[in-house]
């Protein structure tokens, strides 16, 4: 446009420096040029204003996509925390499981030696009982043949109703005295 300007002013020197203005081309230029720049300032301000927010658009979602991969580690992070806690409640339960086994056993041998002791206790009683009433028995079983023999031995040599008298006594202080 400038030069179509220069090249009408040097071609039109003889009727003045503004002989430019009569010519329609001149004219039709500059309504271009201002429509241009008035529909251009309107198509560059929506043209602006879309890619603005546009730009908006993706500044959000960059944001919300921070905030989300923020948010997976944290949540990543916790879990790591809630296995790791896990882990050490099931190592203490391990733990205190084999701690209440052994227990448990030094118990159990402790609760055998006890009843093996008792058992052991018991049937030395049990002997020793048997041994008494077998000891009785035969004093008993001594005292009856001894009886037996007694009353044999004074009936021969004893006769008459005074040794038939003394002998009944004797037998019947006997077993007293025996026993």
């Amino acid at each position: 446009m400038f030069t179509y300007i220069l090249a009408a002013t040097e071609s039109n020197s003889e009727e003045g420096s503004w002989a430019f203005l009569h010519d329609p081309t001149f004219w039709v230029a500059l309504a271009f040029v201002v429509f241009v720049l008035l529909v251009g300032k309107k198509i560059w301000g929506a043209a602006t204003v879309g890619l603005d927010g546009y730009a908006d658009g993706i500044k959000n979602e960059l944001d919300e996509a921070r905030e989300l991969r923020e948010e997976a580690q944290n949540l990543l992070a916790e879990y790591k925390r809630k296995q790791a806690s896990a882990m050490d409640d099931v190592e203490a339960i391990v733990a205190q499981a084999r701690s209440s086994a052994e227990a448990m056993k030094e118990s159990s041998v402790a609760n055998l030696a006890t009843s093996m002791k008792r058992r052991e206790e018991a049937a030395v009683l049990r002997i020793k009982q048997a041994e008494l009433q077998a000891t009785q028995e035969v004093r008993h079983q001594t005292v009856d043949v001894a009886v037996a023999a007694l009353e044999k031995l004074l009936a021969d040599k004893a006769s008459g109703k005074v040794g038939a008298g003394l002998v009944d006594d004797a037998i019947k202080q006997l077993p007293s005295s025996i026993h």
